[in-house]
């Protein structure tokens, strides 16, 4: 039996081994700047919003007490596609997170390989002869390497790959807030098209009656022919308003079932049937504005990726500084299959390497120059996102207070308008004024009621933007997994 080893070790190379092992436990040896989380300034009240906290934000459609938009919400939050991306998105960044974490693991591979080749050397005469011989030669081993991250360049990596999970995590977090305020906003939409749809017909009953009337007041000689063709016209324009609002209401309901992840069509049966536009608090408290930064899951995002950017500097300042490694490898190789338990050659190596990059013509210190670029950028995106979630909470509360100011406005309106149809239909009967008189008081009646109606719907949905720019509605979906 052959044996060769290849000894490739010293008691320098033990010493310095040693020594870089050492140095891996010392988290100082880690370049790039450490993370602390940035300091946002955030006023101390809001400009009109009440700084009390918000009761039931985490499911704050159950505030309006219906069962209908809150199980639409429930089946939003676990069958709509956007999450769905969001959800898997956020797999690939644990995905990602455990490629950067074996960077600090060993690397082992194993290999075997056959061989067979012949010499076939020339005769006296020069001309080629026959084979000499040939030989097989077999072959299986393993090489090993170990970077020892000296450094810190894997160890940030790691952290970088950390952050974005968080990240994505938080992103996922934001669909669910995103989703639930589109389904309530739409939900409300509905309920508002079938009101004015309602309305709508009430008021073409109320105008057909009085169709008939005029007719009767024609045929008898006490009405003009213009009397009547006025309400008559007016009949046809208020009927024309039906299929234009039936349309909005079977698009809003298609765009729910796809909220929910399902066809346009899915929801029409449960939907269609018209139901009372849910009722509202007067006044919503929105909290203190610093609590936004722990609420709102896109602040949290863009926080946790301006971490991630700021690790990565380190990951391209680390490439500054010399590589340490650990290399080893160990084969055996055989002329005969049979012969492995007895002639074999051995072979094994063990030892240190380290690579430095000493000139690359600037390009290292340029990558650190575009990471750091990153992070900056990544700061002015984090204190966007907190001004953008300030701006989301005023303007979302102040039209929701204002539309509440101009909903009780349009009630006083309705009633006045309902009385002076009620007399002008009166006196037209008893011929103490014209048909003229009633077609403004009609239609200024269903001006009003529909100007009511959109202003309820519309305080409806400014209050879900309200709770979505607040980030509710993330909370009761329970944890990310």
């Amino acid at each position: 039996m052959n044996f060769i080893a290849t000894r490739i070790f010293s008691g320098s190379m033990i010493r310095g081994a040693a020594i870089v092992a050492a140095c891996v436990l010392i988290s100082s040896c880690a370049v790039g700047p450490d993370y602390v989380k940035p300091a946002a300034e955030t006023p101390q009240a809001w400009v009109g919003a009440s700084t009390a906290e918000p009761a039931n934000l985490a499911a704050w459609w159950e505030t309006f007490g219906d069962p209908v938009l809150t199980g639409l919400i429930g089946q939003g939050q676990k069958s709509n596609l956007d999450l769905k991306i969001a959800s898997e998105r956020l797999r690939q960044s644990r995905a990602a997170q455990g490629q950067a974490s074996g960077a600090l693991w060993p690397s082992l591979n194993l290999g075997a390989g056959y061989q067979r080749s012949a010499t076939n050397p020339p005769d006296d005469a020069g001309a080629a002869g026959s084979d000499s011989g040939s030989r097989s030669l077999y072959r299986a081993g393993f090489d090993s390497s170990w970077e020892i991250d000296v450094f810190g360049g894997a160890r940030r990596g790691i952290e970088a790959a950390g952050a974005e999970v968080r990240a994505s995590g938080e992103d996922l977090r934001d669909v669910l807030v995103s989703v639930a305020g589109d389904i309530g906003v739409n939900y409300l939409t509905l309920r508002g098209l079938q009101e004015q749809l309602a309305i709508t017909r009430e008021n073409l009953a109320a105008q057909e009656s009085s169709v008939r009337i005029t007719k009767k007041r024609f045929d008898a000689g006490f009405a003009s022919e213009l009397d009547l063709s006025n309400s008559q016209a007016q009949v046809a324009a208020t009927r024309a308003q039906i299929p234009s609002l039936q349309a909005q209401i079977n698009q809003t309901i298609y765009a729910l079932g796809l909220l929910l992840g399902r066809e346009p069509g899915a929801l029409l049966a449960e939907l269609s049937p018209e139901e009372p536009l849910p009722e509202v608090p007067d006044q919503v408290p929105a909290g203190l504005p610093s609590g936004l930064l722990q609420r709102r899951p896109d602040i949290r995002a863009a926080e946790a990726r301006l971490h991630a950017a700021t690790a990565r500097i380190g990951v391209a300042k680390a490439d500054l500084f010399p590589r340490f490694f650990l290399n080893g490898s160990a084969s055996i190789q055989a002329t005969h299959l049979e012969s492995w338990s007895s002639s074999v050659y051995r072979l094994w190596s063990v030892g240190p390497s380290v690579s430095w990059n000493l000139f690359s013509g600037g390009a290292t210190r340029a990558r650190i120059e575009e990471n750091r670029s990153r992070a900056d950028q990544a700061f002015v995106e984090y204190q966007r996102a907190v001004l953008t979630a300030l701006g989301e909470v005023e303007s979302s509360w102040i039209a929701f207070d204002k539309e509440t100011e101009r909903a009780a406005s349009l009630r006083t309106a309705v009633e006045n308008n309902r009385r002076a149809v009620e007399l002008a239909n009166r006196l037209y009967i008893e011929g103490q004024t014209d048909f003229l008189s009633v077609l403004d008081a009609q239609r200024s009646l269903y001006s009003a009621q529909q100007a009511l109606s959109s202003s309820r719907s519309k305080r409806s949905t400014h209050l879900v933007s309200l709770y979505k720019a607040l980030g509710g509605g993330w909370e009761s979906a329970g944890p990310v997994e």
